[in-house]
């Protein structure tokens, strides 16, 4: 990490996203792209189970984002039984930028057009602080797995 470097248009609005709900962690700009939880983790210098990933899926046809510890892979079964839909399958670019307004690879988990049901990974809670995406594949922000299921509305589960 370095000095403070300019926010990328979509991370000010999850900044401003997160100011409104009362989240404390600042947006940190990363020298590199973390399209993957273990490329964030190494940037960071924390363990990649510490690193929120945003994974936004199709249920049904509708958006349902999954903020799982990066040292997990989702259970698409499972997600679809817990939130009691029919099919949960990987969503299309398309899908998730109109969803969230926000790029694959640096989905936030706030800062949306509108609300995006959420379901949180129970793993974060094993982890102090927890990184999460800030909108744009160059920034995260330091939560916890408390702040995220508030802020987020979110519901904690298994993912796998």
């Amino acid at each position: 990490m370095s000095e403070k470097l300019p926010l990328p248009s979509n991370a000010v609005i999850v900044e401003s996203a997160l100011r409104e709900l009362g989240a404390t962690g600042e947006i940190v700009v990363l020298p590199e792209k973390a399209p993957t939880a273990a490329t964030a983790a190494a940037q960071l210098g924390c363990e990649v189970g510490a690193i929120a990933n945003s994974l936004i899926f199709d249920a049904d046809g509708t958006p349902l984002l999954v903020l799982t510890s990066g040292a997990h892979r989702v259970d698409t079964e499972l997600i679809a039984r817990t939130a009691g839909v029919q099919r949960v399958r990987r969503a299309t670019p398309e899908f998730v930028r109109a969803a969230t307004g926000q790029p694959i690879g640096g989905v936030a988990p706030v800062g949306h057009p509108s609300p995006v049901r959420t379901l949180v990974d129970n793993w974060l809670s094993k982890h102090e602080v927890v990184w999460a995406a800030a909108g744009h594949p160059h920034t995260v922000f330091p939560t916890t797995f408390d702040e995220l299921v508030r802020i987020t509305g979110g519901t904690p589960v298994d993912v796998e």
